[in-house]
This record gives C-alpha cells, structure tokens and sequence, in this order.
C-alpha cells in the first residue's frame, strides 16, 4: 500500500526499512528529545522487540487492514513513521503518532503533509470512529503547530505534568472530529 501526497508518501514497510530503523532507535538522535522524552528510554531486549515488530510488518500475510503503523518516505526512502492504536476499543477511541527522524526533514512540511494523509485514510477505512486524537508535550513546538494547521484542536492541557531535564511542562492532548 501507498499513498502519495506533494513531496512525500506514506507506505508499507521493506525488507530494507529494517535496517533504517534500527539505526534511528538505537544511539542518540535528536528526534528522541522532542518524542516523549518523559519516558524512561526502553532497554537493549525492548529495542529488539521493536525491530521484530517492524519486521512482521514486512511480512505481507501478517499486515492488518486498516494498517496500522507505516514508513513516511521521501523518494521511496524512511524518513519517519506514524501510526495508531486504540485509546478505548469499547468506544472506537482512536489516537495515533508521527516521527521524522532526521532534523534535515524537520520545518519542511513532510510532518504536515504525512498527518493529513493519515488522518484522511484514518477516517476513510475506519468508519465507525467518530474522532482521532494525538498527543504531545508543551516543549514540541512543532507537532502543536501541525496538529493546529491540520485542523485538530487543543482539547486537554494538564499544566506542569511532565518533567524534562529538570523542567516541568504541560501534557497536550489534540483532537479532530470526522465531522470536521
């Protein structure tokens, strides 16, 4: 599966997507202070499995339909991923998340342009949710800024209720109603 927008796609992981990625969850990367750094960093066999997990992703008989993690990609190559997960299945409360892992892909759109196509294919194969959400921190400028440009709306802020080096900021919760 692809979905191509402007500049970038959205699209089923590679065999070769692997290696990549593995790269981008191991060491100290930048995108790793602005993607939850409140929590504590998963160890060596928690990184192991994240990489299986991305693997089976490659495997086309495993894929589920709606899927629910892929590669955003600039000229067929990974630059981040987004995904999704059930907030509450009982209520078809859905809430999802993005990365661009390098800062040479950052203030360029590549965000932007890859939430809107995945909130667009949420909605479209997803039709008994009424509403996505995402969620970030006070210190992620940017992902407020794209949540905000999409059309998604601030609907919860807890003040001071994550810590990062030493500093207190909000906890920030977005929201976009299919209606809208």
């Amino acid at each position: 599966m692809i979905i191509s927008s402007t500049n970038i796609s959205i699209r089923d992981w590679k065999q070769n997507d692997i290696e990549k990625i593995s790269h981008w969850y191991t060491g100290q990367h930048a995108w790793m202070k602005l993607d939850a750094p409140y929590f504590a960093k998963p160890n060596d066999e928690a990184l192991q499995k994240r990489i299986e997990y991305y693997q089976t992703l490659t495997d086309d008989d495993k894929l589920t339909h709606p899927r629910k993690n892929l590669v955003i990609a600039l000229n067929d190559e990974l630059i981040g991923n987004i995904n999704w997960y059930f907030t509450s299945k009982e209520t078809n409360w859905v809430s999802l998340g993005i990365s661009i892992f390098d800062p040479v892909h950052w203030q360029k759109g590549y965000g932007t342009e890859a939430l809107y196509l995945w909130t667009d294919y949420l909605f479209e194969h997803m039709p008994q949710i009424a509403r996505l959400d995402l969620y970030t921190w006070s210190g992620n400028i940017g992902m407020q800024k794209t949540a905000l440009k999409l059309g998604y709306k601030e609907e919860a802020r807890f003040r001071n209720a994550r810590i990062v080096e030493d500093i207190y900021y909000d906890s920030l919760g977005f929201g976009i109603l299919r209606k809208e």
